[in-house]
């Protein structure tokens, strides 16, 4: 494998064992058994556990806040709504993985700083992404937050993070389905 490949196999399965186990529950040996390569291969490209995490979830948000900023502008705020939701299907895949930085906020004491301001970043701005279409939709009168987006869009989000548990636990995507549908007028 060149050097970019092998780069890349360990930040995915990093990021699916992360979306899986959480950060405390994977190893650098589990990574070598996946990817094929020596632990001590895995240290040149990331020197630490905190480095490999750190990557994995800038690479994990750069993805999904780009697919985020796709959805069409000009679409009504509830279609942009079910976008969105539709990118909460993708993330939990096959039923076992829930996402990256939802997993880790469930171990923020364990995380080292960068990593926690990582997850932090990633939430809030899908957070003021969603208080924007919140405020949209209540223009357009066809969703509700309330007369607070702000407030809303924090609430929602936390709705969506706890719908991709509650999927995995239940082996059930309507749980991620019904949540768009509470702000709906």
């Amino acid at each position: 494998m060149d050097k970019n490949t092998v780069r890349d196999a360990l930040l995915e399965h990093a990021q699916s064992l992360m979306m899986t186990r959480g950060y405390n529950g994977f190893s650098y040996r589990d990574l070598s058994e996946l990817v094929g390569v020596k632990t001590s291969s895995i240290h040149y490209y990331f020197p630490s556990k905190e480095d490999l995490a750190l990557e994995a979830v800038n690479a994990y948000s750069a993805d999904l806040m780009s697919s985020i900023y796709a959805i069409d502008s000009s679409a009504p705020a509830d279609k942009k709504l079910d976008r969105y939701a539709r990118l909460f299907g993708r993330i939990i895949g096959d039923g076992r993985r829930v996402c990256l930085c939802g997993m880790l906020a469930a171990e923020i004491d364990s995380l080292p700083e960068k990593v926690r301001q990582a997850v932090q970043s990633f939430f809030k701005a899908n957070e003021n992404w969603l208080a924007k279409v919140l405020a949209e939709g209540e223009a357009q009168d066809t969703l509700d937050a309330g007369g607070k987006p702000e407030s809303a869009s924090r609430t929602l989000y936390s709705a969506f993070q706890g719908s991709l548990l509650a999927s995995r636990l239940f082996q059930t995507r309507t749980r991620i389905e019904e949540v768009a549908e509470a702000v709906r007028r």
